[in-house]
């Protein structure tokens, strides 16, 4: 079992790793590789004579059994419908998710591929149908376990945290009077919005969850799955300036059309959620601090100038929040 003394993930040892693997009936070659994952642990296992397996540890206390298999049945459901998602491997009880010395984890087909050219237009539009279809399925049914996204939990618990415990007190009067101001700002334009629908959705849909090949994108990683509208798995796949942004949604959008009504309103939450996930990437980082990964791999957090970057960051965001939306040709 995990010692409670200590990290959880300090019992992931490599012998532990393989005979998880080896306990779902694989026979491995002793070879691992470690993959770039902090949240959980994820390797990629080799198989005797076969093509290696990546096998997912999952975090303990972070998501309930419930939460994992909602999201592992969302992956079958778009499998299902023939979209291109890596859902997890069911063992001999027919069941995703296994056991093994106190850790949950799943095992998956190993998938190459490259991240996606996301300045390249025709690749913007394929994203987009492949995203439309997603969402037409994401929006069947709500998640029942799985958290909504608001900005009380990316927003408001992420400040209260990180000027509680970790901004430098040097730079504390200067957050904390900007960090409320971005806030108001953008409960302000929620407010005003009105009635939000949320549906399924990836959640983390990032060009590093994107694996593309064969000219068509492939998606990974659906850990982050929650509830949340349609446009926060759109508005991470722009780049670049004002106008690039426009152009790049405006392709996004004509093939998100072809399989499911985007919501034109929604582009007026963009920078409301780009803002959230800055203000929650940080407080990620602070809540996660005691994983000896995370100090290792984030050694500028505890820095004054990270903390000085991100206090930009936000006053930009808070310019950002203040501008007219994007304006998309219908």
């Amino acid at each position: 079992m995990i010692d409670s003394t200590s990290h959880p993930f300090d019992a992931l040892t490599p012998d532990v790793l393989i005979d998880a693997v080896e306990s779902q009936g694989f026979l491995s070659d002793g070879g691992f590789l470690a993959l770039n994952s902090y949240e959980n642990r994820v390797y990629q296992v080799g198989i005797d004579s076969q093509t290696p397996m990546i096998a997912k540890f999952y975090r303990p206390e972070r998501w309930s059994d419930a939460q994992i298999l909602e999201e592992h049945q969302f992956c079958f459901q778009l499998q299902e419908q023939e979209l291109p998602v890596v859902c997890p491997w069911l063992n001999a009880e027919g069941r995703s998710v296994s056991h093994h010395n106190g850790f949950r984890f799943a095992l998956y087909e190993r998938k190459g591929g490259h991240a996606p050219e996301l300045d390249n237009l025709d690749n913007l539009f394929i994203l987009g149908k492949v995203l439309g279809r997603f969402h037409a399925v994401g929006a069947i049914q709500p998640f029942q376990y799985r958290p909504v996204l608001t900005v009380k939990n990316f927003g408001w618990d992420s400040y209260r945290l990180i000027s509680k415990d970790f901004i430098p007190k040097e730079l504390s009067p200067a957050y904390d009077s900007l960090a409320l101001d971005v806030l108001n700002a953008v409960d302000k334009i929620v407010e005003d919005y009105g009635d939000m629908t949320c549906i399924r959705v990836h959640g983390d849909c990032h060009s590093g969850n994107i694996l593309w090949r064969d000219d068509y994108p492939h998606f990974v990683d659906f850990d982050d799955a929650r509830m949340a509208p349609a446009i926060q798995d759109l508005w991470m796949l722009l780049s670049g300036d004002r106008q690039e942004q426009t152009a790049q949604m405006s392709e996004l959008i004509e093939g998100y059309n072809e399989f499911y009504d985007f919501d034109y309103r929604q582009l007026k939450l963009i920078e409301v959620f780009r803002t959230l996930r800055i203000m929650h990437h940080s407080a990620w980082i602070a809540r996660r601090w005691s994983d000896p990964a995370f100090p290792r791999a984030f050694s500028w957090f505890a820095s004054p100038r990270y903390w000085s970057d991100h206090i930009l960051a936000l006053r930009e965001q808070l310019a950002a929040l203040n501008e007219p939306a994007i304006e998309i040709c219908l």
